[in-house]
């Protein structure tokens, strides 16, 4: 990929995240006047003034729109009323928390994945190949909610092995990893199993054998390296689902993540919070999907031409 073509996708993604920026400026503003909402019943009509002249609600809902937009640009997306300090640096704060175990769950779930679909793959029509697609069909249809209670049931409250939540010490990341990884790495195992099917059917795969390589260099450099473009795919796409759907996960391990937090914001009516833990994920999803377009070219140069 030439630094033309990732100019474009930088700016590709600037115009994804002012998208979603302006969805929840219009959304926060289509649930009612957020000046009402967020103040408590029987407010004063001198309260309200006030409330609505701090966050720039005093004129016509497209100057609002256009003030709203030069104070993100700023990176000024207002000040939280849970923390009384600027809502970016309330999500800044939270963000290495979602980060930690968002990545951490990727790992496990690439590694995982690609050994279960591996082995399904070059043992197709066998038990084990069929046990390996039935794990990772079960593991897709598990809620992650469900899954997250039944492992602090059994690993931390009967067995006490875990702790049940929390934040911190290493072994605090164990149940929600792999929580957020059964999703994951099921989901890449069946798709690296259907990959691998494919490509071990072409021409250069047959005339690889005839050579006489071993069939060990052949699954890794023939088979392997032309079946992982899909993977990376996977992998951005699921990023942003580790990203914003961690909030459940985080929400049952009492995770201090930005997850948990927009959710806790939502319901205390903290708009300005909301709308900078949504900016925050959608341009690390957005930076983690440009990433990946650049590996593309490392793993095989002709998607750069």
């Amino acid at each position: 990929m030439n630094m033309h073509k990732v100019i474009v996708r930088c700016l590709e993604g600037l115009i994804a995240i002012w998208g979603v920026v302006t969805i929840v400026f219009i959304v926060s503003r289509l649930l009612g006047d957020p000046a009402v909402l967020m103040l408590p019943p029987g407010a004063t009509a001198a309260q309200l003034a006030e409330l609505r002249e701090k966050l720039g609600l005093h004129g016509s809902l497209l100057s609002q729109y256009v003030d709203f937009m030069r104070a993100v640009i700023r990176g000024d997306f207002g000040s939280s009323f849970q923390f009384d300090r600027p809502a970016l640096s309330v999500v800044l704060d939270r963000l290495p928390a979602t980060l930690s175990l968002a990545f951490l769950a990727l790992g496990i779930g690439l590694f995982g994945g690609m050994l279960a679909g591996t082995v399904a793959a070059v043992n197709q029509g066998s038990f084990a190949g069929g046990l390996l697609m039935m794990l990772a069909l079960l593991g897709q249809a598990t809620p992650a909610f469900w899954l997250g209670v039944l492992l602090i049931m059994i690993l931390s409250v009967k067995l006490q092995w875990l702790p049940v939540g929390g934040y911190g010490h290493w072994q605090s990341f164990i149940l929600p990893a792999i929580t957020l990884a059964c999703f994951t790495s099921a989901s890449i195992a069946r798709l690296l199993r259907s990959s691998m099917l494919e490509t071990l059917t072409e021409d250069f795969v047959r005339t690889a054998r005839a050579k006489g390589l071993r069939p060990g260099r052949i699954l890794i450099w023939h088979v392997g390296k032309n079946s992982v473009l899909p993977v990376l795919t996977m992998a951005g796409i699921l990023t942003g689902e580790l990203l914003g759907g961690a909030a459940v996960t985080e929400s049952v391990f009492s995770w201090p993540g930005v997850g948990r937090l927009i959710v806790q914001s939502i319901q205390a009516k903290d708009f300005p919070v909301v709308q900078a833990g949504v900016a925050i994920i959608a341009a690390t999803f957005i930076a983690v999907n440009i990433l990946v377009d650049c590996l593309y070219v490392v793993i095989d140069p002709r998607v750069g031409r």
